[in-house]
């Protein structure tokens, strides 16, 4: 239907795709009695594990958490610095913030929109403890380069994989380079839940140690807490619907893929630039972000045919007023600052129809042949 409007990202679409294995799936929690940390966590748990190709996973209540939780298990504590990125949704530095540790800004590479490993070394200090790569809308960040540079300076490294839940470089999945890594389940992201949930995920027992104790009060034995920890869960019927849709990523996946490179076709260089096309990597395209040097123009454009647009984000993190002027690195952002000029969310879901992808092709040609 042309009257139709098309959203940015529809997780009620997904839900309806998958609506009665989902109601089965919630029914059979509702009927266990078993509500907090049951089977279908500990099944979640190993099935994402298996996914990842990683030993360990662990629950817990959203993204945000998930990364706090990753950095404290891996020894970053209060006053610790954690180098990263200010191209990010903003609950990286929070989380980061949360456990009393202080975030540093490195720029990012213009191709990738992620982490630039060579600006990291000059970052470190006697104070620096982590590096947190952010993988964004999808895009594996530069992990051999930045490995390399934290592991020569004695640092731990924690992957934000909140975009790019079964992205890939050279073969293995994002989340299986650093010490650990943090996903979220929101709604709207590649594995999204019905709610809120997230997981850290580690190949070292140590780590998974700690976080399964500070994701329930510092509980090594029950009511018995060796160590101040906090209640971040992952939720029994969320844990049923993700393994509801968890086989259906890949496939997932491949679809956002497809769709992504109808759109690279459909728009001029001159006019919108399309996600860039990174050797040995496979995008999770969680989001299909164009740089436009006329978004002005394009946005409305694109509304006007009842197509929806987005900024992700309107603002990157050190120039939003909770963060203004306080962050160090937040000086030498200048490829940061220049890409937030230009990006322009489209579009992209697997359930987007084959009718609703052609109408933005469509669109996004027409707008550059009007240019």
């Amino acid at each position: 239907m042309q009257d139709r409007f098309i959203p940015v990202a529809s997780p009620l679409e997904q839900y309806q795709r998958h609506r009665a294995p989902i109601i089965d799936a919630i029914g059979k929690v509702l009927e266990s009695g078993r509500y907090i940390l049951g089977e279908e966590v500990s099944l979640f748990e190993r099935e994402f594990a298996d996914f990842l190709e990683i030993k360990h996973c662990i629950g817990v209540a959203n993204g945000t958490e998930a990364v706090s939780l990753a950095l404290k298990s891996c020894g970053v504590k209060p006053g610790d610095e954690v180098i990263t990125v200010s191209h990010t949704a903003v609950a990286t530095v929070a989380a980061i913030e949360l456990i009393g540790a202080v975030p540093v800004f490195a720029d990012i590479d213009p191709l990738t929109r992620c982490m630039d490993p060579g600006l990291v070394q000059s970052l470190i200090t006697s104070k620096t403890r982590a590096v947190l790569p952010v993988h964004m809308y999808g895009q594996p960040a530069p992990m051999k380069d930045i490995c390399d540079i934290a592991r020569m300076n004695g640092l731990r490294i924690v992957e934000d994989c909140a975009q790019a839940c079964g992205a890939e470089m050279s073969g293995r999945k994002t989340g299986t380079f650093g010490d650990a890594a943090a996903f979220s389940f929101y709604p709207t992201k590649n594995l999204g839940a019905i709610g809120d949930g997230g997981a850290v995920v580690t190949n070292d027992p140590a780590v998974s140690e700690e976080v399964r104790a500070l994701r329930e009060y510092g509980w090594r034995q029950r009511y018995i807490s060796a160590e101040p920890g906090m209640n971040s869960r992952l939720d029994e019927v969320q844990a049923a619907i993700l393994r509801v849709k968890l086989p259906f990523l890949r496939e997932d996946n491949l679809r956002r893929r497809q769709i992504a490179q109808r759109y690279s076709r459909a728009v001029d260089g001159d006019f919108i630039t399309p996600p860039r096309n990174v050797p040995g990597t496979e995008h999770a395209m969680h989001l299909y972000v164009v740089e436009c040097k006329d978004r002005a123009s394009l946005q409305p454009f694109l509304e006007d045919r009842k197509i929806g647009t987005a900024l992700h984000y309107p603002k990157p993190v050190h120039l939003q007023e909770a963060y203004l002027q306080r962050i160090r690195g937040s000086q030498r952002l200048p490829e940061t600052e220049r890409l937030y000029e230009r990006i322009v969310s489209l579009p992209l879901y697997p359930e987007l129809s084959e009718p609703d992808t052609e109408r933005i092709c469509e669109a996004l040609s027409l707008w550059c042949s009007s240019r």
